[in-house]
């Protein structure tokens, strides 16, 4: 059997020659009359991602108060949510405009690859974010100790480098399958599910084996950020006062939400068996994890949280004098 080699960044990946060499992304072709409309709405909705993302990287960067553990977190979360949206929304804006956009068989890896890499970072992240949360509500008098500059850099390293390595043995079980019969992925990005079901060998092996690794990947930062969360609510449901309980919620109510949502909508569609799954639900609720939460993570971020709306009310004062002391 002949072999090609696909070149992902810090890999090589040795993939059987297959019939196909690229495939065809339907998208949302059946929409027919809809696609421009839907090409102007997720081109707007991708704009807010990346100007809310930015925002929150530049408030954080310019403002004293805001260089601490959990903002350096947040920092790395808006940045990690700008590549996570950009590695799904350019292509599948153009299949609005194509309405049935090929992609090559290696462009489909690397797509796959990052999509996942991202995904899996952004696991890591929330795990560390809410154990950031839970020191700092469970162990108030520890936290500036444990929580250094040296702790903080280590756990977002290893949660990038992770993130990373996960796609590696998920890309090598499923492109080296064999794909030749269609080609024609009823996605708009190339997704596990879709791609595995056009493969003509038997791929039960490597479902299951998928599944499992996926499982671990997802479920050990899951059931991490769960038990801070245990912690954090018995700590509250501790504290005598009202207006202490609500001051110990309001900063870690903003995480928890989005938590919700990545999980929540990763759940629906990755939890339930393939077979079950209708394609147009399963590409609703990809569009709400790859494409709308990315968007709505910075605004609960800003609405919910003084610091950051003091720090960009302080940015806009400043802006204008910045203009006229400028040469």
């Amino acid at each position: 059997m002949y072999l090609i080699i696909v070149r992902v960044p810090n890999l090589i990946v040795m993939l059987p020659n297959n019939t196909i060499t690229q495939f065809i992304l339907l998208s949302f072709g059946d929409l027919h009359g809809l696609q421009t409309f839907l090409f102007v709405i997720f081109l707007a909705i991708y704009m807010i991602t990346l100007t809310g993302n930015v925002l929150i990287l530049t408030l954080i960067a310019f403002t004293q108060s805001l260089h601490t553990p959990m903002y350096f977190f947040l920092g790395n979360f808006s940045f990690l949510e700008i590549w996570y949206t950009t590695s799904i929304t350019p292509k599948m804006l153009k299949t609005f405009l194509t309405v049935q956009e090929a992609i090559s068989f290696s462009g489909c890896i690397v797509q796959f690859y990052f999509f996942v890499a991202m995904a899996g970072v952004e696991c890591y992240l929330l795990a560390v974010m809410s154990y950031d949360r839970y020191l700092a509500i469970c162990k108030p008098l520890r936290y500036t100790a444990i929580m250094n500059l040296k702790v903080c850099l280590r756990m977002v390293a290893c949660s990038w480098i992770s993130g990373f390595l996960t796609p590696v043995f998920i890309i090598v079980l499923t492109f080296r399958l064999s794909f030749c019969a269609s080609n024609e992925i009823d996605h708009f990005f190339c997704d596990l599910g879709p791609v595995l079901k056009l493969s003509c060998t038997d791929a039960h092996a490597a479902k299951t084996t998928i599944f499992v690794i996926a499982s671990v990947v997802t479920m050990v930062p899951f059931l991490m950020t769960l038990a801070s969360y245990v912690n954090i609510l018995s700590t509250i449901l501790r504290i005598p006062s009202t207006r202490g309980k609500q001051k110990a919620f309001s900063t870690c109510s903003s995480h928890l939400i989005v938590v919700t949502l990545f999980y929540g909508t990763l759940g629906i569609v990755y939890a339930a068996p393939t077979a079950s799954q209708s394609p147009v639900l399963n590409k609703l609720f990809s569009l709400l994890y790859t494409v709308v939460t990315p968007t709505i993570n910075p605004i609960i971020y800003s609405l919910r949280n003084k610091e950051v709306k003091e720090a960009l009310r302080n940015l806009i004062r400043k802006w204008p004098s910045g203009l006229s002391l400028s040469p």
